[in-house]
Protein backbone atom coordinates (compact mmCIF):
# COMPACT_ATOMS: atom_id res chain seq x y z
CA UNK A 1 0.00 0.00 0.00
CA UNK A 2 0.77 3.38 -0.74
CA UNK A 3 0.56 5.16 3.06
CA UNK A 4 0.40 9.07 4.03
CA UNK A 5 0.87 9.12 7.26
CA UNK A 6 0.22 12.94 9.07
CA UNK A 7 1.96 13.26 12.23
CA UNK A 8 1.28 16.23 14.79
CA UNK A 9 3.59 18.92 14.52
CA UNK A 10 3.91 19.69 18.06
CA UNK A 11 6.47 17.05 18.69
CA UNK A 12 9.21 15.27 16.56
CA UNK A 13 9.15 11.40 15.27
CA UNK A 14 12.31 9.71 16.48
CA UNK A 15 13.28 6.35 17.77
CA UNK A 16 14.31 7.91 21.33
CA UNK A 17 11.00 9.58 21.76
CA UNK A 18 9.12 9.64 24.93
CA UNK A 19 5.82 11.48 24.71
CA UNK A 20 3.19 8.64 24.12
CA UNK A 21 1.29 10.30 20.93
CA UNK A 22 4.65 10.38 18.51
CA UNK A 23 6.01 7.19 20.01
CA UNK A 24 2.95 5.61 18.64
CA UNK A 25 3.24 7.16 15.26
CA UNK A 26 6.87 6.21 14.74
CA UNK A 27 6.01 2.74 15.92
CA UNK A 28 3.47 2.70 13.13
CA UNK A 29 5.63 3.91 10.67
CA UNK A 30 8.41 1.73 11.43
CA UNK A 31 5.93 -1.12 11.68
CA UNK A 32 4.71 -0.54 8.18
CA UNK A 33 8.11 -0.27 6.22
CA UNK A 34 8.76 -3.32 7.58
CA UNK A 35 5.94 -4.80 6.42
CA UNK A 36 7.03 -3.42 2.91
CA UNK A 37 4.39 -0.91 2.49
CA UNK A 38 5.48 2.70 0.44
CA UNK A 39 5.18 5.14 3.42
CA UNK A 40 5.46 9.00 3.52
CA UNK A 41 5.16 10.96 6.18
CA UNK A 42 3.90 14.83 6.72
CA UNK A 43 5.65 16.51 10.03
CA UNK A 44 8.69 18.20 11.51
CA UNK A 45 11.71 18.53 9.69
CA UNK A 46 13.99 16.96 12.53
CA UNK A 47 12.11 13.72 12.56
CA UNK A 48 13.97 10.59 12.14
CA UNK A 49 12.08 7.38 10.21
CA UNK A 50 14.40 5.54 8.56
CA UNK A 51 12.46 3.95 5.44
CA UNK A 52 9.94 6.33 5.08
CA UNK A 53 9.89 9.61 2.90
CA UNK A 54 9.75 12.76 4.97
CA UNK A 55 8.29 15.64 3.86
CA UNK A 56 8.62 18.33 6.49
CA UNK A 57 6.21 20.98 7.38
CA UNK A 58 8.14 23.06 9.73
CA UNK A 59 12.11 23.40 10.16
CA UNK A 60 11.25 22.03 14.08
CA UNK A 61 8.68 20.57 16.09
CA UNK A 62 6.68 23.54 17.91
CA UNK A 63 8.13 22.59 21.44
CA UNK A 64 11.83 22.92 19.93
CA UNK A 65 10.88 26.20 18.62
CA UNK A 66 12.23 30.16 19.79
CA UNK A 67 8.65 31.73 21.21
CA UNK A 68 6.89 33.37 18.83
CA UNK A 69 5.06 36.79 19.27
CA UNK A 70 1.51 34.93 18.99
CA UNK A 71 2.24 31.17 19.49
CA UNK A 72 -1.67 30.96 18.17
CA UNK A 73 -1.50 32.18 15.27
CA UNK A 74 1.80 30.90 14.12
CA UNK A 75 1.05 26.92 14.80
CA UNK A 76 -2.61 27.72 13.64
CA UNK A 77 -0.79 28.61 10.48
CA UNK A 78 1.44 25.77 10.10
CA UNK A 79 -1.88 23.42 10.74
CA UNK A 80 -3.39 24.88 8.33
CA UNK A 81 -0.51 24.54 5.48
CA UNK A 82 -0.19 21.19 6.84
CA UNK A 83 -3.85 20.36 5.67
CA UNK A 84 -3.89 22.17 2.31
CA UNK A 85 -0.69 19.62 2.12
CA UNK A 86 -2.57 17.26 2.76
CA UNK A 87 -5.38 17.91 0.22
CA UNK A 88 -2.56 19.04 -2.61
CA UNK A 89 -0.97 14.82 -2.55
CA UNK A 90 -3.57 12.70 -1.00
CA UNK A 91 -4.89 11.55 -3.93
CA UNK A 92 -1.64 10.02 -4.87
CA UNK A 93 -2.36 7.36 -2.39
CA UNK A 94 -4.32 4.91 -1.19
CA UNK A 95 -4.94 5.35 2.37
CA UNK A 96 -3.96 8.71 5.00
CA UNK A 97 -3.64 8.11 8.35
CA UNK A 98 -4.27 11.47 10.58
CA UNK A 99 -2.62 11.94 13.79
CA UNK A 100 -2.29 15.40 14.00
CA UNK A 101 -2.95 17.34 17.23
CA UNK A 102 -5.17 18.33 17.26
CA UNK A 103 -7.08 15.33 15.39
CA UNK A 104 -9.78 17.56 13.58
CA UNK A 105 -7.69 20.27 11.87
CA UNK A 106 -6.71 18.08 9.11
CA UNK A 107 -10.58 16.72 8.47
CA UNK A 108 -11.93 20.00 7.72
CA UNK A 109 -10.19 18.88 3.96
CA UNK A 110 -11.58 15.95 3.78
CA UNK A 111 -14.01 15.99 1.65
CA UNK A 112 -11.81 17.36 -0.92
CA UNK A 113 -9.54 14.23 -0.88
CA UNK A 114 -11.02 11.09 -2.63
CA UNK A 115 -8.12 8.71 -0.35
CA UNK A 116 -9.98 7.35 2.76
CA UNK A 117 -8.55 9.78 5.94
CA UNK A 118 -8.24 7.14 8.92
CA UNK A 119 -8.27 9.55 12.32
CA UNK A 120 -6.68 7.99 15.72
CA UNK A 121 -8.34 9.25 18.77
CA UNK A 122 -5.50 10.26 21.16
CA UNK A 123 -6.70 12.29 22.91
CA UNK A 124 -8.39 12.70 25.68
CA UNK A 125 -12.18 12.61 25.18
CA UNK A 126 -14.49 15.96 26.19
CA UNK A 127 -17.91 17.54 24.86
CA UNK A 128 -16.77 19.71 22.66
CA UNK A 129 -14.43 16.83 20.99
CA UNK A 130 -16.72 14.89 20.55
CA UNK A 131 -18.84 17.66 18.98
CA UNK A 132 -16.58 18.51 16.08
CA UNK A 133 -15.42 14.89 15.57
CA UNK A 134 -19.27 14.23 14.67
CA UNK A 135 -18.95 16.86 11.98
CA UNK A 136 -16.81 14.29 9.81
CA UNK A 137 -18.82 11.78 9.61
CA UNK A 138 -16.78 10.67 6.03
CA UNK A 139 -13.91 10.01 7.95
CA UNK A 140 -12.83 6.69 9.37
CA UNK A 141 -12.41 7.68 13.65
CA UNK A 142 -10.16 4.86 15.36
CA UNK A 143 -9.97 5.37 18.93
CA UNK A 144 -7.69 3.40 21.43
CA UNK A 145 -9.56 1.66 23.99
CA UNK A 146 -13.55 0.64 24.35
CA UNK A 147 -13.64 2.44 27.24
CA UNK A 148 -12.64 5.60 24.98
CA UNK A 149 -14.75 5.21 22.73
CA UNK A 150 -17.79 4.64 24.84
CA UNK A 151 -17.24 8.05 25.69
CA UNK A 152 -18.14 9.72 22.23
CA UNK A 153 -21.67 9.72 21.73
CA UNK A 154 -21.97 12.00 18.63
CA UNK A 155 -19.16 11.37 16.87
CA UNK A 156 -18.97 7.85 14.84
CA UNK A 157 -16.34 5.62 15.75
CA UNK A 158 -15.42 3.21 12.84
CA UNK A 159 -12.92 0.79 15.05
CA UNK A 160 -11.02 0.67 17.99
CA UNK A 161 -7.24 -0.34 18.15
CA UNK A 162 -5.02 -1.02 20.93
CA UNK A 163 -1.30 1.11 21.23
CA UNK A 164 1.33 -1.31 21.16
CA UNK A 165 4.52 -1.07 22.54
CA UNK A 166 7.98 -2.67 21.83
CA UNK A 167 8.45 -5.61 23.94
CA UNK A 168 12.42 -5.31 23.03
CA UNK A 169 12.87 -2.67 24.53
CA UNK A 170 10.49 -3.34 27.62
CA UNK A 171 11.81 -6.76 28.20
CA UNK A 172 11.19 -9.20 30.64
CA UNK A 173 12.82 -9.50 34.29
CA UNK A 174 11.80 -11.88 36.65
CA UNK A 175 13.38 -11.27 39.46
CA UNK A 176 11.96 -7.72 41.59
CA UNK A 177 13.31 -5.32 43.66
CA UNK A 178 11.30 -4.34 46.63
CA UNK A 179 10.27 -0.51 45.71
CA UNK A 180 6.95 0.62 44.02
CA UNK A 181 7.14 2.89 40.40
CA UNK A 182 5.40 5.76 39.68
CA UNK A 183 5.67 7.32 36.11
CA UNK A 184 3.42 10.51 35.12
CA UNK A 185 2.95 14.30 34.28
CA UNK A 186 2.73 16.55 36.63
CA UNK A 187 -0.02 19.07 35.26
CA UNK A 188 -0.46 22.47 35.81
CA UNK A 189 -3.83 22.80 35.58
CA UNK A 190 -5.73 23.99 38.74
CA UNK A 191 -8.86 23.01 40.70
CA UNK A 192 -11.48 26.39 40.94
CA UNK A 193 -9.96 26.12 44.74
CA UNK A 194 -6.40 26.68 43.15
CA UNK A 195 -5.21 23.69 44.17
CA UNK A 196 -3.20 21.34 41.46
CA UNK A 197 -5.11 19.06 39.29
CA UNK A 198 -3.53 15.49 39.93
CA UNK A 199 -4.87 13.35 36.44
CA UNK A 200 -2.17 11.80 37.10
CA UNK A 201 -2.57 10.78 40.90
CA UNK A 202 1.32 11.39 42.25
CA UNK A 203 -0.63 11.98 45.45
CA UNK A 204 -2.42 9.26 45.50
CA UNK A 205 0.89 7.07 44.91
CA UNK A 206 2.56 9.09 47.81
CA UNK A 207 -0.28 8.07 50.28
CA UNK A 208 0.13 4.53 49.60
CA UNK A 209 3.81 4.58 50.34
CA UNK A 210 3.39 6.53 53.42
CA UNK A 211 0.49 3.95 54.73
CA UNK A 212 2.34 0.70 53.48
CA UNK A 213 6.00 1.46 54.55
CA UNK A 214 6.55 0.90 50.69
CA UNK A 215 9.84 2.64 48.72
CA UNK A 216 8.34 4.39 45.89
CA UNK A 217 10.44 5.86 42.87
CA UNK A 218 8.60 8.41 41.03
CA UNK A 219 9.14 10.20 38.02
CA UNK A 220 7.88 12.14 35.41
CA UNK A 221 7.73 15.72 33.53
CA UNK A 222 6.52 19.08 35.78
CA UNK A 223 4.67 20.86 33.68
CA UNK A 224 4.69 23.90 37.08
CA UNK A 225 7.45 23.36 39.17
CA UNK A 226 5.13 25.19 41.87
CA UNK A 227 3.31 21.80 42.00
CA UNK A 228 6.28 19.87 42.34
CA UNK A 229 7.46 22.15 45.33
CA UNK A 230 4.37 22.47 47.08
CA UNK A 231 2.74 18.18 46.63
CA UNK A 232 5.75 16.17 46.23
CA UNK A 233 9.39 17.17 47.03
CA UNK A 234 8.07 17.86 51.09
CA UNK A 235 7.71 14.10 51.00
CA UNK A 236 11.02 13.11 49.16
CA UNK A 237 12.85 11.04 51.51
CA UNK A 238 14.97 8.02 52.01
CA UNK A 239 11.96 5.85 50.94
CA UNK A 240 10.31 8.36 48.49
CA UNK A 241 12.02 9.30 45.70
CA UNK A 242 12.57 11.19 42.62
CA UNK A 243 14.55 9.58 39.39
CA UNK A 244 16.47 11.79 37.48
CA UNK A 245 16.11 15.90 36.81
CA UNK A 246 12.95 17.94 37.45
CA UNK A 247 12.30 19.19 34.32
CA UNK A 248 9.13 20.42 31.99
CA UNK A 249 10.38 17.39 29.53
CA UNK A 250 10.45 13.85 30.78
CA UNK A 251 14.73 13.49 30.36
CA UNK A 252 14.65 9.56 31.26
CA UNK A 253 15.29 7.32 28.32
CA UNK A 254 13.41 4.39 27.10
CA UNK A 255 15.98 1.80 28.73
CA UNK A 256 16.49 3.99 32.03
CA UNK A 257 12.38 3.38 31.95
CA UNK A 258 12.56 0.15 31.39
CA UNK A 259 15.27 -0.76 34.05
CA UNK A 260 13.05 0.93 36.44
CA UNK A 261 10.12 -1.00 35.47
CA UNK A 262 12.07 -4.39 35.13
CA UNK A 263 13.01 -4.01 38.76
CA UNK A 264 9.93 -2.74 40.57
CA UNK A 265 7.70 -4.29 42.53
CA UNK A 266 4.37 -3.26 41.25
CA UNK A 267 3.70 -0.16 38.97
CA UNK A 268 0.95 2.33 39.86
CA UNK A 269 -1.90 3.76 38.12
CA UNK A 270 -2.89 5.73 40.50
CA UNK A 271 -5.34 8.29 37.63
CA UNK A 272 -8.06 10.83 39.02
CA UNK A 273 -8.71 11.37 34.85
CA UNK A 274 -10.15 9.09 32.31
CA UNK A 275 -6.92 7.57 30.69
CA UNK A 276 -8.00 6.93 26.79
CA UNK A 277 -5.29 4.17 26.75
CA UNK A 278 -2.33 4.31 29.20
CA UNK A 279 1.33 3.14 27.88
CA UNK A 280 3.18 3.07 30.58
CA UNK A 281 0.64 0.13 32.39
CA UNK A 282 1.43 -2.14 28.81
CA UNK A 283 5.51 -1.20 29.54
CA UNK A 284 5.38 -2.20 32.95
CA UNK A 285 3.74 -5.76 32.46
CA UNK A 286 5.89 -6.39 29.50
CA UNK A 287 8.89 -6.36 31.77
CA UNK A 288 7.38 -8.74 34.08
CA UNK A 289 5.67 -6.29 36.46
CA UNK A 290 1.92 -6.16 37.61
CA UNK A 291 0.10 -2.98 37.79
CA UNK A 292 -2.48 -1.87 40.72
CA UNK A 293 -4.33 0.89 39.88
CA UNK A 294 -7.79 2.70 39.85
CA UNK A 295 -10.33 1.67 37.70
CA UNK A 296 -10.90 4.51 35.28
CA UNK A 297 -10.64 4.81 31.76
CA UNK A 298 -9.17 2.08 29.39
CA UNK A 299 -7.38 0.27 33.06
CA UNK A 300 -9.38 -2.49 33.45
CA UNK A 301 -8.71 -3.09 29.80
CA UNK A 302 -5.11 -3.43 30.27
CA UNK A 303 -4.93 -4.84 33.37
CA UNK A 304 -6.44 -8.64 33.80
CA UNK A 305 -7.46 -8.52 37.33
CA UNK A 306 -5.89 -10.90 39.57
CA UNK A 307 -3.24 -12.17 36.80
CA UNK A 308 -1.92 -9.13 35.58
CA UNK A 309 -2.29 -6.51 38.72
CA UNK A 310 -5.22 -5.45 40.38
CA UNK A 311 -8.04 -3.10 38.96
CA UNK A 312 -9.13 -0.70 42.58
CA UNK A 313 -12.70 0.92 42.94
CA UNK A 314 -11.88 4.81 43.32
CA UNK A 315 -14.35 4.84 46.16
CA UNK A 316 -12.05 2.45 48.05
CA UNK A 317 -9.12 5.09 47.78
CA UNK A 318 -5.75 4.08 49.84
CA UNK A 319 -7.10 1.29 51.16
CA UNK A 320 -8.19 -0.37 47.97
CA UNK A 321 -4.50 0.38 47.01
CA UNK A 322 -3.37 -1.20 50.49
CA UNK A 323 -5.49 -3.97 49.91
CA UNK A 324 -4.10 -4.87 46.18
CA UNK A 325 -0.67 -4.38 47.33
CA UNK A 326 -0.70 -7.13 50.14
CA UNK A 327 -1.62 -9.89 46.84
CA UNK A 328 0.89 -8.62 45.19
CA UNK A 329 2.87 -11.52 45.64
CA UNK A 330 0.47 -13.66 43.82
CA UNK A 331 0.71 -12.01 40.51
CA UNK A 332 3.31 -14.24 37.97
CA UNK A 333 5.37 -11.65 36.35
CA UNK A 334 5.39 -14.45 33.03
CA UNK A 335 1.25 -14.02 33.18
CA UNK A 336 2.37 -10.13 32.84
CA UNK A 337 4.43 -10.69 29.90
CA UNK A 338 2.46 -12.82 27.94
CA UNK A 339 -0.77 -10.39 28.16
CA UNK A 340 1.13 -7.64 26.42
CA UNK A 341 3.26 -9.24 24.09
CA UNK A 342 -0.56 -11.18 22.84
CA UNK A 343 -2.33 -7.91 22.75
CA UNK A 344 -0.47 -4.49 23.38
CA UNK A 345 3.16 -5.41 21.24
CA UNK A 346 3.44 -3.33 17.98
CA UNK A 347 3.50 -6.04 16.06
CA UNK A 348 -0.14 -6.83 17.14
CA UNK A 349 -0.58 -2.48 16.56
CA UNK A 350 0.56 -2.65 13.55
CA UNK A 351 -1.65 -5.88 12.08
CA UNK A 352 -4.50 -4.66 13.49
CA UNK A 353 -3.97 -0.90 11.45
CA UNK A 354 -3.02 -3.03 8.59
CA UNK A 355 -6.13 -4.89 8.32
CA UNK A 356 -8.32 -1.54 8.87
CA UNK A 357 -6.87 0.25 6.34
CA UNK A 358 -7.29 -2.65 4.07
CA UNK A 359 -10.82 -3.15 5.29
CA UNK A 360 -11.74 0.69 4.60
CA UNK A 361 -9.92 0.48 0.99
CA UNK A 362 -12.32 -1.99 0.26
CA UNK A 363 -15.56 -0.29 1.19
CA UNK A 364 -14.55 2.46 -1.15
CA UNK A 365 -13.97 0.20 -3.90
CA UNK A 366 -17.13 -1.34 -3.44
CA UNK A 367 -19.29 1.87 -3.16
Amino acid sequence: MKILVVSLLKRKITPEILASRPRIVYEIISGLVKKGHQVTVLGTGDSQIPGAELIPMIEKDFVSQPPYENPFYAETAYLVKLAKKIEEIGNNFDIIHNHTYPEFINLLISKNVKTPIVSTIHAQYFSEFDDVLSLFPNTYLVSISQAHKKLFKKAKIFKVVYNGIDTDVYSFQEKKDDYLLWLGRLSKAKNPDGSFMDPKGIKWAIKLAQESGSKLMLSGNVEDMDFYEKDVNPYLSDKIKWIGPVSAELSLTKPEVAKLMQKARAFLMTINWYEPFGLVMAEAMSCGTPVIGFDRGAVSELVVEGKTGFVVSPDKGVAGLKEALNKISSIKPQDCRDHVTTNFSTQTMVDNYEKTYQEIINLKNNS
